[in-house]
């Protein structure tokens, strides 16, 4: 093709993206897809969603044959400027603050400690004695 080794960046790239003129990035290389459009087995829409992006993962994950990827090298056009893409973020989560499981003053531990048998007693002696006059 005409373009055989020119540099594109990303936004050169993205503007074809469209059945007149689609171009996609894979493996760092530019290939105008155009042409390979009506022929393509997982039909145009599948090639036009992957315009405007590195479309490497699309790619490999549908696991082409090795003929598919020697046809390939009649559609290239030239190299992508990596600079130009986007750098990646790396995810990091927002800092939280320490949990102090001890957040309870001690004279409420020391209170329910005290309660918490009482009650149950009290409730046993309430049943037992509702249960014996019944």
């Amino acid at each position: 093709m005409g373009g055989e080794g020119k540099v594109y960046t990303l936004a050169e790239v993205s503007g074809h993206n469209d059945r007149k003129d689609c171009w996609l990035i894979i493996e760092g290389k530019v290939y105008d897809v155009t042409k390979f459009l009506d022929d393509h087995p997982g039909g145009d829409e599948v090639l036009l969603s992957a315009t405007g992006k590195d479309a490497t993962d699309d790619f490999e994950d549908v696991g082409h044959s090795s003929s598919a990827k020697a046809m390939m090298d009649e559609f290239y056009v030239g190299d992508i400027d990596s600079s130009t893409f986007p750098t990646k973020t790396k995810y990091t989560p927002p800092k939280q603050p320490h949990y102090n499981q001890d957040k309870t003053p001690e004279f409420i531990i020391k209170l329910l400690q005290f309660l918490v048998p009482l009650l149950i007693l009290g409730l046993a002696v309430g049943i037992r004695f509702y249960t014996k006059s019944a």
